[in-house]
């Protein structure tokens, strides 16, 4: 990348150019420098679907399933992932977590089950990536507890639902009703 501008890129007509802070000004990948950033709150809500079978969303609602309570298994997987999301995603800071809630509201018109987790600090980065890492491994929790009877389960629609907080303020995805 010698000689090279960092990556940007127009998102739609109109649109700023985005520069990749993860990026230095040579184009080599880096941790972001927050040192100078102040403390703020910082909340994130991010979700996740897996689609399945009928018979598997009754199972999983039901209590049924042979390696036992699979909503409180994604429950606590889901936490514990937010707190190690410095670990697995590479260049995330460590933040201090005040808080990690997972939630889930079936869908049978769907036969699906969708996943929220909300987190929240108060640090100098926000929690964008620790609410993401929660819905993926708790959908990854309920796929391993189901499996044995529906290998063909499908995660999917992950993403930041809000975040407050920081520098960049407010985000709220459009068209995303709110979780009750």
């Amino acid at each position: 990348m010698r000689g090279k501008k960092p990556f940007s890129s127009d998102l739609s007509a109109g649109a700023h150019a985005l520069e990749l802070t993860h990026l230095d000004r040579h184009g080599r990948i880096r941790m972001v420098d927050v040192g100078g950033k102040a403390v703020t709150r910082r909340e994130a809500a991010a979700r996740a679907t897996i689609k399945m079978a009928p018979p598997t969303l009754d199972a999983i609602l039901g209590g049924r399933l042979a390696k036992g309570e699979a909503l409180a298994a994604a429950r606590v997987a889901g936490i514990m992932a937010a707190k190690r999301t410095h670990e697995l995603i590479p260049l995330c800071h460590q933040i201090p977590l005040e808080v990690v809630e997972v939630d889930f509201k079936p869908d049978p018109a769907r036969s699906s089950l969708h996943i929220q987790a909300r987190a929240v600090t108060s640090a100098k980065t926000g929690v964008e990536m620790e609410a993401m890492v929660a819905v993926s491994a708790a959908a990854l929790a309920i796929y391993d507890m189901a499996k044995a009877i529906d290998r063909a389960m499908v995660v999917n629609a992950i993403r930041l639902v809000s975040k407050s907080g920081g520098r960049s303020g407010e985000f709220r995805r459009p068209r995303e009703s709110p979780w009750t």
